[in-house]
């Protein structure tokens, strides 16, 4: 990956702390305290929020007077997401890994662990990436259609009925997963590719349909899974992938497959770079983006050039 590192202001010495109580495995209110300790013994000033609302407002007015050096927000992927939704582009923003995939931590090395977090925040530089667009939402890692949007959709339906929300885990998935395998139709879903970027730019559109569809931004998904190894998150492009076949026991083959690289060779495989999408169905099938629930089809989907700017370790920033 060919990134450009850029240095945060000297002035800049303002940190908001947003705290998602609902996200992780576990509660990360005392992490995100003991991070804002060890913030302020740098002499940065922190502040604690936990309003959304309140959150982007005071992120955008201290990015807009030059002193904010990082928003943080402690949570996973979604987390991440609708920090960068609900705030200016430019707006630096890091995470301490609390959710339950974390990829865009994994990605760009983000610690879970408060002491090392501090360091990056102190010392790290700034990346300006690209991100996807889904209808009127921003999403950072990907978005999926399909039979695993059908479990992320019950997951969260399951974990809004409750008066004050559940934290979500690897084992919130298993009862929605079962379900899914009895009764999940995979009805056919169509993307038509709009104009290619990189070396591919003055080629047609083409159209793919599929069973399995999942856009890009980042290459992993779920526990790490490489299914879009070449994604990179500045090249102005998202990367499509589908499985053309239906069935547990397709699905079941082309996580064998994408496990071990090989499902690029699949036949029954299509992998495409472009700059948008459309993606739709003949009957109500939903997709998420970066673990959450977007809607259902269709939708249009496209790549926002340097839509979001994220605070990394100076050791990945050098590279």
């Amino acid at each position: 990956m060919s990134l450009r590192p850029e240095s945060l202001p000297d002035q800049a010495d303002r940190v908001i702390l947003s705290i998602n109580p609902k996200a992780g495995r576990r509660p990360s209110a005392a992490r995100g305290q003991q991070l804002a300790e060890l913030l302020g013994q740098r002499g940065l000033h922190v502040e604690v929020l936990t309003d959304l609302a309140e959150v982007a407002d005071r992120a955008n007015r201290l990015h807009e007077r030059g002193q904010l050096r990082a928003l943080v927000g402690v949570g996973g992927d979604g987390t991440a997401a609708e920090l960068v939704n609900r705030t200016e582009v430019g707006v630096p923003i890091t995470l301490l890994a609390a959710g339950t995939a974390n990829l865009l931590a994994k990605q760009f090395r983000l610690s879970s662990k408060p002491a090392r977090l501090c360091e990056t925040i102190a010392t790290g530089e700034v990346l300006r990436l690209d991100a996807g667009k889904a209808a009127d939402r921003v999403f950072l890692v990907m978005i999926s259609c399909g039979f695993d949007a059908e479990v992320v959709r019950q997951v969260h339906a399951v974990r809004e009925s409750r008066p004050q929300g559940a934290h979500i885990s690897y084992w919130s998935y298993v009862r929605p997963i079962v379900r899914s395998i009895r009764s999940y139709p995979y009805p056919e879903i169509r993307v038509n590719c709009g104009q290619p970027a990189g070396p591919e730019k003055g080629g047609k559109s083409a159209l793919v349909a599929a069973r399995w569809v999942f856009v890009f931004n980042l290459p992993r998904y779920g526990w790490g899974l490489p299914l879009a190894p070449k994604a990179v998150a500045n090249d102005g492009a998202l990367d499509l992938v589908t499985f053309r076949r239906g069935t547990l026991f397709h699905g079941l083959r082309y996580v064998a497959a994408a496990q071990v690289g090989l499902h690029p060779r699949m036949a029954d495989c299509v992998i495409r770079r472009d700059t948008r999408f459309r993606i739709a169905a003949d009957q109500p099938v939903p997709y998420q983006l970066d673990g959450d629930p977007g809607g259902l089809l269709p939708v249009d989907v496209e790549v926002l050039r340097g839509r979001f700017t994220l605070v990394v370790p100076r050791e990945l920033a050098e590279k």
